[in-house]
């Protein structure tokens, strides 16, 4: 056995979420990620089996090789030895032309259809909580051929059944409801990777459904831990944990100064 594809036995669960998302990326596909674990995924990808995966930031670097981890989507080293030093125009219109196979998207509310809420808990005018909003995750909710969608929180308050504000469509109302509002064909939710699984979504309801849990979690854990009705199927996976390369990579090349990936405690 390759070294380097021994399951490790130490990890930590944002390198677990990082691990998971960066298995579903192929080489030579372009993908659109935000700050945090989309980046972590993203670049872990990269650096062992894509090495030519296509990354675009929000702010305008589009196909960059960071030495390290950016710390947000403005930062400089997201235009490091990039194909294109460009705008968010020029990121937005990759997304409107049809050459995003991947967007990466986090969330504040996520229901059954994936439909994201990223702007308030609470009314619009009366809120309680205020989330960053936005940004392009409309776009890329809207316009990505698949979207990944993260978040290290699997509980009630996150997994909902009814949205206090949508600001990135899923697959709305359910089977055909995109493609009615005007949305691309064949696009929308692809993948939900949380603390405690990994949730896919039915082909013909489109509503999500459990696809694996991560080492050590019972699927009984993520059925509580969902408020709306989660399709379990009779038999789940278990997610493929890091192997110790991946941790190696994380560690050492991507986040050494671990601003995301936090150091286990001993």
């Amino acid at each position: 056995m390759n070294p380097g594809a021994e399951k490790s036995t130490e990890f930590t669960l944002i390198e677990m979420m990082a691990s998971a998302g960066a298995k579903l990326l192929e080489d030579k596909k372009v993908v659109v990620c935000g700050t945090g674990i989309p980046m972590l995924a993203a670049l872990l990808a990269q650096k062992t089996h894509a090495p030519n995966v296509i990354i675009v930031f929000e702010a305008g670097g589009i196909g960059p090789q960071p030495p390290t981890l950016p710390i947000s989507v403005g930062d400089s080293r997201t235009f490091h030895k990039a194909l294109m030093a460009g705008s968010m125009d020029d990121a937005m219109s990759a997304l409107q032309t049809g050459y995003v196979d991947y967007g990466f998207l986090g969330v504040g509310q996520i229901d059954k259809y994936g439909n994201i809420n990223a702007t308030c808990i609470g009314s619009h005018d009366k809120m309680k909580v205020s989330f960053p909003g936005s940004g392009g995750a409309n776009d890329i909710g809207s316009l990505a051929w698949k979207t990944i969608i993260v978040t290290g929180q699997h509980d009630k308050r996150r997994f909902v059944e009814k949205l206090d504000f949508l600001t990135t469509p899923g697959y709305l109302s359910g089977s055909g409801a995109r493609e009615a509002a005007g949305l691309p064909k064949d696009t929308g939710p692809y993948r939900v990777i949380t603390n405690l699984a990994v949730m896919g979504f039915d082909g013909k309801t489109k509503e999500m459904v459990l696809l694996s849990t991560h080492p050590g979690v019972a699927v009984q854990q993520v059925v509580d831990g969902t408020g709306f009705k989660l399709i379990a199927p009779s038999k789940v996976g278990v997610t493929e944990p890091p192997t110790k390369e991946e941790v190696r990579i994380l560690r050492e090349e991507i986040d050494p100064a671990g601003i995301f990936v936090r150091r286990p405690k001993k």
